[in-house]
């Protein structure tokens, strides 16, 4: 235990020897407060049970140091319960979430249209129905509209909001629809939803296929991170060579290593915005 206080002592003394090395001037105090309030904000938007989740983690991790001695579990304790959850949840699907919107969006503005209403009027009949995705660019759009913004403009600066291809090609082919009107106006919009379809379809499948290696490799966490545990509590004597300062930094090297790996398998399983292709002119 002495040795383990000790230990967060000397790791204590050199972070505090780091900061003071910091030049204490106007510009590096403004960047620390900025530093600090993103680090709060980050803080206070986590919900109360997650918010709970890490300050445990952290307790754990130091409680397992001064009891047992061992140096990196102060690290490895809360760097393997908050990140490896972190890295192998299931990703936010922010394309098929938006595509989603935008095709219930599509489909209300041809149904608004067929009882003769002009894309300008049938953006704001529509406005209260948007899916929560959509509902407050859709209001901003209509408060420029109300602002005497062309519709072109408008919809051009929903587009910069959203940054999605496939809210580029439905914001192109509104600015279409608006100049052309008339039947052409739902036969556009008629065919922008079918390919909306046709496109949400692809991708549901494709993130069924991302998520299976995530799943296999969630299953592997557990019952690696299980068989640790049964050790550590049934054959203590496994982790002996670990208690030396070279053991402890192969441990840490370990976990590194693995940490890295999910890193690397989650930015697979979650792949990048398409490119956009329509840009305003601001």
């Amino acid at each position: 235990m002495v040795a383990a206080m000790a230990g967060c002592a000397v790791g204590l003394g050199i972070t505090l020897v780091a900061a003071g090395l910091i030049p204490a001037h106007p510009q590096s105090t403004k960047s620390s407060t900025g530093l600090w309030t993103r680090v709060s904000g980050w803080w206070t938007s986590l919900s109360r049970r997650r918010q709970a989740w890490f300050a445990g983690a952290v307790a754990a991790g130091v409680l397992a140091a001064v009891i047992t001695g061992w140096l990196p579990a102060l690290f490895l304790l809360p760097g393997v319960a908050i990140i490896v959850p972190l890295l192998l949840m299931a990703p936010p699907q922010r394309e098929i979430d938006l595509l989603a919107a935008l095709d219930r969006w599509v489909r209300l503005l041809a149904t608004s249209l067929s009882s003769g209403k002009s894309i300008r009027d049938a953006i704001f009949a529509t406005r209260h129905q948007a899916s929560p995705a959509l509902a407050a660019p859709v209001t901003r759009l209509c408060a420029r509209l109300d602002q005497r913004w062309s519709m072109r403009d408008a919809l051009f600066a929903m587009a910069d909001e959203l940054r999605s291809a496939d809210a580029d090609a439905v914001v192109a082919a509104l600015a279409i629809a608006a100049g052309r009107g008339g039947a052409g106006a739902r036969t556009t919009l008629a065919a922008l939803s079918d390919n909306c379809q046709e496109r949400l379809r692809a991708l549901r499948e494709v993130a069924a296929e991302r998520a299976k290696p995530r799943i296999v490799v969630r299953q592997v966490t557990f019952i690696t991170l299980s068989v640790l545990g049964a050790a550590l509590l049934f054959n203590g004597a496994f982790f002996a060579p670990y208690r030396t300062p070279l053991g402890q930094l192969i441990a840490v090297t370990l976990a590194v290593a693995y940490l890295g790996c999910l890193v690397v398998l989650r930015r697979q399983t979650v792949p990048p915005m398409a490119p956009r292709f329509l840009r305003s002119q601001s």
